[in-house]
């Protein structure tokens, strides 16, 4: 029998990455970069739960989300000074 759980692992972090990667230049768009406060309490929330999570690929999963969230951190910082460059759009609706 076939043991699919890196598979599973594998697939997952990828679509985590490029959810939190979408999170981000959507997050600092909308909310600007006081939003990496929210990127904090779920990135420990997610990786505080992952301990406590007795099946392997759900502890896995939940970790590899909260880590990224805990690096989107930076990326949200990144993403302002991105959106200063004139690489991504500003929103109109909200001050500089």
């Amino acid at each position: 029998m076939l043991n699919i759980t890196g598979i599973v692992i594998g697939v997952s972090t990828i679509a985590i990455i490029w959810f939190g990667r979408y999170a981000c230049i959507a997050g600092e768009y909308h909310f600007s970069k006081k939003l990496w406060i929210a990127f904090l309490a779920v990135g420990l929330a997610g990786v505080g739960a992952s301990f406590f999570i007795s099946n392997t690929l759900i502890s896995a999963i939940t970790s590899i989300l909260g880590f990224t969230f805990l690096w989107g951190i930076h990326e949200i910082i990144e993403q302002e000074e991105r959106v200063n460059k004139g690489w991504f759009p500003r929103n109109p609706k909200r001050e500089k």
